[in-house]
């Protein structure tokens, strides 16, 4: 009886994922469905009403909500820019000759976005694999996965993630450090994403399709032209983020990247005639309407969860017999697979891995528990039905959920296994 109370947290969490994808399945759509499954967590902890109101008012008025509503809208504006203006089209043409294999062009926006650590990034990028896949005998549900998979696969070696930042701040590493120990995990996500959705087997596409294309001339210069608004969002992004933590540290992140998404939808708009339209007409949409409040209803559903207790109580499941095992590996997996944020899993998990490591004196084997802790939670968010970038793509490609869901589910328990294994070459 003992032994199933302690286990009650987890069979909480079961259950709410299970009235999500029931509503999901019955067709309430995703956003109502995350609302439903955290009114059912609010239930299921006897959570008081005031406090389920007073968390859902903060998750919808914290700051953290409003800048991800702002980057979602201007990235939805800038992509919706770029597809309706044709100039999507065009800087697709304009690479054409640079990338002549098909499956090359399907990742290489998903992979280049990659670099921009922004929330629902996934997004900014489902529109150039639709204007990279014209030609191919690729369906939504291919986009879909390899649009999410390959938006992600930086995220264990890029330093400008703050998991990473956040990672190696409480492990006392300097980030450069930190990263030394989990980059292998990009290239395995590289290897993994071809394996599961780009094979020949998997995705017969002709490699040679394009390979009488030639690059015109003058074809740097108009790449440069045409790209100049994913360039700007982009490479401004990385310089506001950076002149802003020089000048302004205490300034959040995602100031700088609202600013570059800014200016690159003033540069497409302005490189575009009869943009204004076609503005008015993407902020009226269902899609754009939707997007935003899909976003509101994963973070009433994350405060509903950090509020209810939760979170603090499966983090307390590591505390029994094999205590860093369960820290390292079942805790993060746990926390990224039900939060969808990297944030969640690192705050929670590894403060609980670095104190289990100093109270058993194998401080010299930290990096190997580290590394182990943010691949089990990396996996874990990558299989997550709530990460918002799997939410966004699935929204944006109009696929079904759970039979996209299972797709990803393989490959990040494979990056879960991968990372066991590097775990013993390391310790």
């Amino acid at each position: 009886m003992d032994s199933f109370t302690h286990l009650m947290p987890l069979v909480k969490i079961i259950l709410v994922f299970i009235c999500m994808l029931l509503g999901i399945r019955f067709k309430f759509g995703v956003g109502l469905s995350v609302l439903l499954g955290g009114f059912v967590l609010a239930l299921l902890t006897h959570m008081k009403m005031d406090a389920l109101f007073y968390a859902a008012r903060d998750a919808v008025i914290d700051e953290k909500t409003i800048y991800l509503v702002l980057i979602v809208a201007l990235i939805m504006l800038l992509s919706g820019l770029l597809e309706k203006t044709g100039q999507a089209g065009r800087i697709m043409e304009s690479l054409t000759g640079y990338l002549k294999s098909p499956r090359l062009r399907l990742v290489f926006f998903p992979a280049l976005i990659g670099l921009l650590p922004m929330p629902g990034g996934a997004i900014f990028s489902a529109p150039m694999i639709r204007e990279a896949a014209e030609g191919l005998d690729v369906s939504d549900k291919d986009k879909a996965v390899i649009n999410y998979w390959f938006r992600h696969v930086w995220e264990l070696a890029w330093p400008l993630y703050p998991g990473m930042i956040l990672g190696s701040a409480l492990c006392n590493m300097s980030i450069f450090k930190f990263i030394s120990y989990t980059a292998p995990g990009t290239l395995a996500c590289i290897l993994l994403g071809y394996f599961f959705f780009l094979r020949p087997s998997v995705l017969p596409l002709e490699d040679g399709v394009h390979d009488s294309l030639i690059i015109p001339p003058g074809g740097a210069f108009k790449v440069l032209k045409e790209g100049l608004p994913l360039i700007v969002a982009i490479c401004g992004a990385l310089f506001f983020e950076g002149v802003l933590s020089l000048i302004f540290p205490g300034v959040a992140f995602e100031i700088g990247v609202i600013l570059a998404l800014l200016l690159a939808v003033l540069c497409a708009a302005f490189a575009n005639s009869g943009s204004a339209p076609v503005v008015l007409l993407l902020v009226r949409q269902k899609r754009f309407l939707s997007m935003i409040f899909l976003i509101l209803c994963v973070f009433i559903f994350k405060d509903i969860l950090g509020a209810c207790g939760v979170v603090n109580e499966l983090a307390r499941l590591a505390g029994g017999e094999a205590a860093l095992i369960a820290a390292a590996v079942f805790v993060p997996f746990l926390i990224g697979f039900i939060a969808g944020i990297t944030l969640a899993f690192v705050g929670a998990a590894m403060p609980l891995v670095v104190g289990l490591v100093d109270t058993m004196g194998i401080q010299s084997q930290l990096p190997a528990w580290a590394m182990l802790c943010m691949f089990s939670g990396f996996a874990g968010l990558m299989a997550s039905p709530l990460h918002i970038c799997f939410l966004l793509t699935c929204e944006y490609f109009k696929v079904d959920l759970f039979s996209t869901w299972k797709r990803v589910l393989l490959p990040s328990l494979a990056l879960l296994s991968l990372g066991v294994a590097y775990f013993f070459v390391l310790v």
